[in-house]
């Protein structure tokens, strides 16, 4: 992707990927990842940009390729995970 500097990339669904996940299913029959492929996938989304955001708060617990950021110098979490853990902040305080 040939992106300007300052833009934002949303990138596709990739749960639909076995490398994300490390596991998946194929015509009903469990099935792993080969970790070699994993590591190309987390390598292809390193492509994509300089700086990873993730705003999937229900998934950031998650080793999954897309949510770790690995290899990403700069990693932040979005403002959905801010507003949820400020949420989570406002039921503890009560």
């Amino acid at each position: 992707a040939d992106v300007a500097p300052g833009s934002a990339l949303p990138v596709e669904t990739v749960r639909f990927h076995v490398e994300e996940e490390g596991k998946g299913e194929v015509n009903g029959e469990k099935i792993k990842a080969d970790p070699a492929k994993v590591k190309d996938f987390r390598a292809s989304l390193r492509k994509l940009a300089d700086v990873y955001v993730s705003d999937a708060f229900g998934t950031a617990h998650r080793a999954h390729s897309s949510m770790v950021g690995e290899g990403f110098p700069v990693r932040s979490s979005g403002f959905l995970v801010d507003k949820e853990l400020n949420a989570f902040d406002n039921v503890l305080e009560k």
